[in-house]
This record gives C-alpha cells, sequence and structure tokens, in this order.
C-alpha cells in the first residue's frame, strides 16, 4: 500500500544518482565537443558549468521553476479556504505547511516544487481555484503534498534544469558549426577528428531526446504513485478523480506552460496536441481515473 513516505528515501538517493551522472555526462560531452571542434577551451568550461548548474538546480531549482511559471505568492488572507485545505492536509500528512503560489491564468492545473518539505511550495492557477469544487481542490492538494512529501518535487525540478543545460549545450555546438568551427582534415589527427565530429554531430542530437525520453518517464511513473497517495490522504479518491476529469476536460491551455515544466503540473497543460504516449509527460488520465476509483468506469460522478 502506498504512503505519503513511500519514495522519500529513493527520491533522494536518485537525485544524487542523477547530479552525479549529470556530471559524467556532460563532461563526456564536453570532451567530444572539444575534440571535434579542436577547441581546448571547451572542456573545462562544461565542467565548470555543469559543477554550477548541478548545485544551483539543488539550492535553488523551486526558484527557478516559479519564475519560468510567473508564480506569484499568496498568504492566507488572499484565500482562507485554501489555507485551511492545504493546512488540515498537512497536519494529516505530517508535513509542514509549503507556500502557496498562483498563476493567473484561466486554465486548470497546478503543481508543486521545493527540495524538501521544509522548502515546499504549490501552485495552483486561478482557473483551477475559482472553477473546481472544495472537495476537487482537496483531491488536487492532496496529490501535489504528496509530491513533496516523496520528494518528487526535488527529483523532478532537478531533472528540469539538467535536462535544459544538456539541450543548451547541444545547441550550442549545432550553431557553432555555423560560425566557421570546422574539423581540419590535414591535421596529423584529422582522421580520428572525423570520427569526434561525427560522434559529436550524433550527440548534439540523440543526447536531448534521451534526457528528455528519461525526464518524461520519471514523471509518468510518479503521478500514479501520487495518486494513490492523495486519495489515502483525503480518504476520498472520488475527489481527486473528479478534478482530473474536469482538469483534462478543459480546452484552455495553459499560457505559462512550456516545454520544460510540462511534467511537473498534475495533468498536461497543453491541450489539442496529439503526440506519441512514449512523448506524453503524464499517463492517460483515464487510466489514473480508473485507478483512483478502482473500477472500468471512467467518469467520476460530480455534484455539479
Amino acid at each position: 500500500m502506498p504512503s505519503i513516505y513511500t519514495s522519500y528515501d529513493r527520491n533522494v538517493r536518485l537525485t544524487w544518482v542523477y547530479l552525479t551522472g549529470f556530471l559524467v555526462v556532460v563532461i563526456g560531452i564536453g570532451y567530444v565537443f572539444t575534440n571535434a571542434l579542436d577547441a581546448p577551451g571547451i572542456l573545462p568550461i562544461a565542467v565548470i558549468f555543469s559543477t554550477l548548474m548541478s548545485f544551483g538546480s539543488y539550492w535553488w531549482s523551486d526558484s527557478i521553476v516559479l519564475s519560468m511559471s510567473h508564480a506569484r505568492p499568496i498568504g492566507p488572507e488572499d484565500d482562507k479556504e485554501l489555507f485551511r485545505i492545504v493546512e488540515n492536509l498537512s497536519i494529516t500528512a505530517g508535513l509542514p505547511m509549503p507556500r502557496i503560489y498562483v498563476i493567473d491564468d484561466a486554465a486548470m492545473n497546478a503543481f508543486a516544487t521545493g527540495r524538501d518539505p521544509e522548502h515546499g511550495v504549490i501552485c495552483f492557477t486561478t482557473g483551477l481555484l475559482n472553477r473546481l469544487e472544495k472537495s476537487e481542490i482537496e483531491g488536487v492538494a492532496a496529490h501535489e503534498l504528496s509530491h513533496i512529501g516523496n520528494r518528487d518535487t526535488l527529483l523532478s525540478t532537478v531533472v528540469v534544469v539538467l535536462v535544459g543545460f544538456i539541450a543548451l549545450l547541444a545547441d550550442w555546438f549545432r550553431n557553432s558549426l555555423w560560425f566557421g568551427r570546422r574539423r581540419s582534415n590535414d591535421s596529423e589527427g584529422g582522421q580520428l577528428q572525423l570520427i569526434f565530429f561525427i560522434l559529436a554531430v550524433v550527440l548534439s542530437i540523440l543526447a536531448p531526446i534521451a534526457t528528455m525520453l528519461i525526464q518524461l518517464a520519471i514523471s509518468r511513473k510518479r503521478e500514479f504513485l501520487a495518486d494513490a497517495s492523495g486519495a489515502l490522504l483525503t480518504r476520498y479518491p472520488e475527489g481527486l478523480a473528479s478534478a482530473l476529469c474536469k482538469i483534462s476536460a478543459d480546452p484552455e491551455p495553459l499560457v505559462e506552460a512550456n516545454r520544460a515544466t510540462a511534467h511537473l503540473y498534475i495533468a498536461d497543460p497543453f491541450k489539442g496536441h496529439r503526440i506519441a504516449k512514449l512523448f506524453m509527460t503524464h499517463p492517460p488520465v483515464e487510466e489514473r481515473i480508473a485507478a483512483l476509483l478502482g473500477t472500468d468506469n471512467l467518469q467520476p460522478t460530480t455534484n455539479n
């Protein structure tokens, strides 16, 4: 039976594995790009920047994500009922009260961030707060608190920064090819440099795709666990199921969403885009609702 702490320790370990792996991958990519472009300065720069990005993503990833999402903090005086809901759920889960942020957007969505429960943040769109019922908002809040309790927020937000940096590194290499950097065929190491050049081109294309697929796979798996943990918190899975049903049916796209942060949200923030399941940021909402209700009935009953 999943609980609010099911993956706490595992996600902490995974975070350090990803940070270490990120350093190794960036150093390897930097080494290949250095030899491909015959530019010795690339490798030390890549190492310095990857080290800074690793530590920065751990300490400031939440601030980066909130800034990218144009979210603003609110206090109890702004929405007493919302704070009461989150506070009660936090007490039930044995977690510190997270900070509450909102995004001024008509679309219905929410996400959580923060490197640990003491720095947890839950962010709601105004569209969600204005259009969902109390039991549904409670289900969404419980889902996001579960992400915080399981340390999904640390893992997910760190991955956002690291994946983004690898994509930027790959883009830089491809762009450098247009600014006069060419391999030297008449040098003694011309053949070896040609091999590095081909490998660099392949890496610049495949590395961002591979890291993105890892990012999406992590996100999809964590959503199922957060749904189950959230349902246990509220003891009312129908509330979260109904919220997911309404959010997925909402045709309004989230203006502030971008591909780097899309996997953080409770539901896919992009509407009207049919993409392969491999590239989906979230599991199909029908599967999530069916799992919550423990039935083949995919349409939960609402009070509307």
